[in-house]
């Protein structure tokens, strides 16, 4: 079997994550709630718990969870549009964006984890 740098698997896996966060952002986000980033940390959960699920390999685990998945999802915009939202005045939204995304992601990854054992 062929042996894969580590760095260059996260790398190709990041490289196809980042590019469809940019592709699914531009499809769903709405100017007056962070859609965009709602859909891809959903998504990628459930993305991340699936795979795992599976029992993929440490090799598939770098490609899809670290790589694609990582920079798929992101905490990053999700506490920065959480914030901005409290800061506008727009409170009842922010309040919704981090409680959405939090029990979104826990779902999807429910949802996963049941479609497997369904699989299996």
């Amino acid at each position: 079997m062929i042996e894969f740098d580590p760095a260059h698997v996260v790398g190709t896996g990041g490289a196809v994550g980042a590019l469809l966060r940019h592709y699914v952002s531009q499809l769903v986000d709405v100017e007056e709630f962070p859609t965009g980033t709602f859909t891809v940390n959903v998504l990628g959960s459930f993305a991340l718990g699936f795979i795992t699920f599976l029992g993929a390999d440490t090799t598939l685990l770098l490609l899809f969870g670290t790589g694609v998945c990582g920079s798929f999802t992101t905490f990053s915009s999700f506490s920065f549009e959480t914030v901005r939202l409290w800061e506008t005045g727009e409170r009842t939204r922010a309040v919704g964006n981090a409680g959405g995304n939090l029990f979104g992601a826990g779902l999807a990854i429910g949802l996963a984890w049941g479609l497997v054992q369904l699989l299996g």
